[in-house]
């Protein structure tokens, strides 16, 4: 895991901003805009009174053991629309004037801000249109237009579709969402922040996922304000990790390419707004690899009985990577559940064999009736689970009287892994891998 620190000098510190500001905070973070302040997301959580849960705050027994001291889950994945992008996106359509809302608004996304967007606009009485890529899981699809959005579906990666909805805008007029590049996403995003120093005022260290931004932001922007002295950690995946480089060089940096299983922070280029924020209120940026991601979801899922994604999941994976790098209390902030099933099914699979649960093993055999059977007789006393069986007996590699099987296991762990391997060796077979 790398760590990219960024330079903390508290709120308002080398300008003349009010106490609990930022300066800069305008649709492109230029000088002379008006600040985003603590009472912006105060303001914030008076419009989302009603409308936004107050999502509960569970502990985590493993955690808390791994690192020493308490360890809380903010599960805004038991948020409406199934994360926290409906907070940013409420405040913002509530923010427009009657003639912005009689235009209506369009946005693009690939899954939680297109259902934030929806699940607003219908309450507001604002009509929806949002681009998903071609692409986008079905379930997503089908669930942001249950909220009442026009769907259109447009390009192969985000990029495409955010391009189509920009256009789409700009002909017809409708207000475009950003999903994190504007003050009031961020101020909407900030009420988590508030909700956690209410329900956990002894905190010492929040950890949240990092996409473009938005919700790191404001969440650093409440808390700093308001508790100078808890720490905010900053959690990005390996394959889309934007800030540290962006930070390194002072200004929003795009990366040539993503890739991370991770959707909901699968984002090339910092946004302005949140940057600047970011920069200098968030301690730290922490990076975490696929097979981290994976195996938080799966101990979200075994141990805390959560549903997360794996953006939601990142600030798990962080406290795995290094439990004894954090200060408790901990609440880490899992930002959603949106996954679909077979993305789910991929990833936890991913997340036992990362953990050394998962065995695939090729043997070879001597091709007689009941060589195979006697093959899962020594399976069955060491206690490994079989999943699947493949048999080949035709490959110009294996001698005239040989068979290759390949067996995909489940086990109980990595040193299951070894007693089942020697335990055939033992047998006098012959392991190939």
């Amino acid at each position: 895991m790398v760590a990219s620190p960024a330079q903390h000098t508290g709120p308002g510190t080398g300008s003349d901003a009010a106490p609990g500001s930022v300066p800069g905070g305008g649709p492109a973070g230029s000088a002379g805009t008006p600040p985003l302040t603590l009472d912006d997301i105060r303001t914030a959580q008076k419009t989302l009174s009603g409308v936004a849960r107050v999502t509960a705050l569970e502990g985590s027994r493993h955690l808390s053991e791994l690192v020493g001291s308490p360890v809380h889950f903010k599960c805004e994945n038991l948020q409406r629309t199934g994360s926290f992008k409906v907070r940013g996106a409420y405040v913002r359509i509530a923010a427009m004037s009657a003639e912005e809302r009689a235009r209506g608004v369009v946005a693009a996304s690939a899954g939680n801000h297109a259902q934030g967007v929806a699940l607003a606009a219908s309450l507001l009485g604002v009509r929806s249109t949002v681009f998903m890529p071609v692409g986008a899981p079905l379930p997503k699809v089908a669930a942001t237009r249950d909220y009442g959005a026009r769907v259109r579906l447009h390009g192969q990666v985000v990029d495409e579709t955010l391009r189509a909805a920009q256009e789409y805008a700009a002909e017809t007029g409708a207000v475009f969402i950003h999903p994190f590049d504007h003050p009031d996403i961020v101020a909407g995003q900030g009420t988590v922040g508030l909700e956690i120093l209410e329900q956990c005022p002894e905190v010492r260290t929040i950890v949240v996922g990092v996409g473009g931004g938005g919700l790191a932001a404001g969440v650093a922007l409440a808390v700093k304000t308001l508790r100078p002295d808890v720490r905010v950690v900053g959690v990005q995946a390996e394959g889309a990790a934007a800030y540290p480089p962006s930070l390194a060089a002072g200004h929003p940096v795009a990366l040539e390419s993503v890739s991370t299983m991770a959707d909901g922070i699968k984002v090339g280029r910092p946004g302005d707004v949140p940057f600047r924020i970011v920069g200098e209120l968030v301690d730290e940026i922490r990076t975490v690899s696929e097979d981290a991601l994976s195996s938080a979801l799966l101990l979200c899922l075994e141990r805390a009985k959560l549903v997360v994604e794996p953006a939601g999941a990142s600030p798990v994976a962080a406290l795995l990577s290094a439990p004894e790098s954090f200060e408790g209390p901990v609440v880490a902030v899992l930002s959603g559940g949106n996954v679909d099933p077979l993305v789910l099914q991929r990833t936890l699979r991913h997340g036992m064999a990362a953990a050394g649960r998962y065995l695939s093993l090729r043997l070879r055999l001597t091709d007689r009736p009941g060589a195979l059977a006697a093959l899962l007789g020594e399976l069955s006393v060491a206690d490994a689970n079989v999943l699947d069986v493949s048999h080949v007996r035709t490959d110009p590699r294996l001698g005239l009287t040989e068979a290759e099987v390949e067996v995909h296991l489940e086990t109980k762990g990595p040193e299951h892994c070894a007693e089942v391997t020697a335990s055939l060796r033992r047998a006098g077979y012959t392991v190939m891998g």
